[in-house]
């Protein structure tokens, strides 16, 4: 959702950039040559980062400070899911039209599929299918014409109810949630303007044969691609590598093969390279490509201490990460559209207990704030450990 940024943080953040030289929020220039946006866009920020950059300024802590405000002036995506069908339309219309004047490509991430996170820290959604169907029609008139990519319904595929024990004999809820991940494609690609990406996962979670016919059933065919990584801590090099990998092998079975024969990102790469040279010839311009999260994956996934916990959830708010590269349409790969900053970095992940009873997070010995809120210890470490550096 879009937060308004109220006018005593606005000006506070004016002075804090003016004084501390970070750059002010607005679209970043990053050219794209298949002409869909000369810039990613930025939007409001947290207000509590613009609270945390102050208490760090009047601390005199002002390259900490710095580092708050740069990391909240860079692209990122907004986040949409939990509104009513009017609320997410007039919204995603103001963000809309907020980055056309700055002919910038907003980037949307998408969070309303019934039985989300199967239930877990970020449950919620919509609670039929006809009801997140009226919304996504809500969210594709607010789109209207706008220059958007769309990362639609993070974990939707990676994670479906017949995965965590919440489907019944029939896969009744796994059918409806492919019904629901062709209807959003079918709804929002068609728009002018609209670029959609299904969900993957991450390169450490499903092999390559085991995703690829998740993204044909979700209607990947009729979608701009996929994309890798959303709230994780991969590397870019694993994000690419696994992104080429599930797109030559869509192209593989597009051409009569069995996703079952595809190389995984657990085979060695010259394996895998010399398989690709011999079974896929399709050109990248036919291809599916991606789109990769870099928010947080400077320094990689996180390495739980061996024997410490018996769930390390090391997806949830690790210790010790930091701010990856910058977003960007210009990758340099024929197949990766874009990298993305689609978490929102410095927003916690939900309370982490590691398999203790609580309630604090013990590797970092407080109770972390409920998923999708402002969570100052780990916004400053993803700014100090950034890779490539902030400042």
């Amino acid at each position: 959702m879009r937060r308004r940024t109220p006018t005593w943080l606005a000006a506070v953040s004016l002075g804090l950039t003016a004084l501390l030289g970070a750059p002010p929020a607005h679209a970043a220039e990053t050219p794209d040559p298949a002409g869909h946006g000369s810039a990613l866009y930025v939007p409001d920020a947290n207000p509590a980062a613009y609270r945390q950059a102050l208490d760090l300024a009047r601390t005199g802590r002002l390259r900490d400070a710095a580092g708050i405000l740069t990391m909240v002036s860079t692209p990122q995506a907004v986040w949409f899911g939990d509104q009513t069908p009017a609320e997410v339309e007039r919204q995603v219309r103001a963000v809309v039209r907020d980055g056309g004047h700055d002919h910038a490509t907003v980037v949307l991430a998408l969070y309303n599929i019934p039985g989300r996170d199967c239930a877990n820290y970020s449950a919620g959604g919509a609670a039929t299918t006809a009801e997140y169907e009226t919304w996504i029609d809500a969210v594709a008139r607010g789109i209207g014409h706008g220059d958007t990519i769309v990362t639609l319904e993070p974990d939707a595929l990676a994670l479906l109810p017949n995965d965590c024990g919440q489907d019944d004999a029939q896969g009744t809820k796994t059918a409806a949630r492919y019904t629901e991940v062709n209807y959003a494609v079918d709804a929002l690609e068609p728009l002018s303007g609209t670029r959609v990406y299904l969900d993957t996962g991450h390169p450490g979670w499903h092999t390559v044969d085991s995703i690829v016919p998740r993204l044909i059933k979700g209607g990947v065919d009729r979608a701009s691609g996929f994309y890798s990584n959303a709230s994780n801590y991969n590397t870019d090099d694993a994000n690419s590598w696994y992104g080429k990998l599930i797109s030559s092998c869509l192209a593989y079975v597009a051409g009569g093969g069995d996703a079952a024969a595809c190389p995984s990102q657990g085979w060695p790469r010259a394996d895998a390279q010399a398989w690709l040279d011999t079974h896929v010839h399709t050109p990248p311009s036919r291809m599916k490509h991606f789109v990769t999260d870099s928010s947080r994956n400077g320094r990689g996934p996180w390495t739980p201490p061996a024997g410490k916990y018996t769930d390390a959830q090391d997806w949830c708010n690790p210790p010790d990460r930091g701010l990856g590269a910058r977003p960007t349409l210009r990758t340099g790969d024929p197949l990766q559209d874009a990298r993305l900053w689609i978490k929102t970095p410095g927003e916690s992940d939900g309370l982490c207990l590691r398999g203790t009873a609580g309630p604090q997070d013990p590797e970092r010995g407080t109770v972390d704030p409920d998923a999708g809120d402002w969570f100052p210890q780990q916004a400053l470490e993803l700014a100090r450990l950034a890779n490539p550096p902030l400042l």
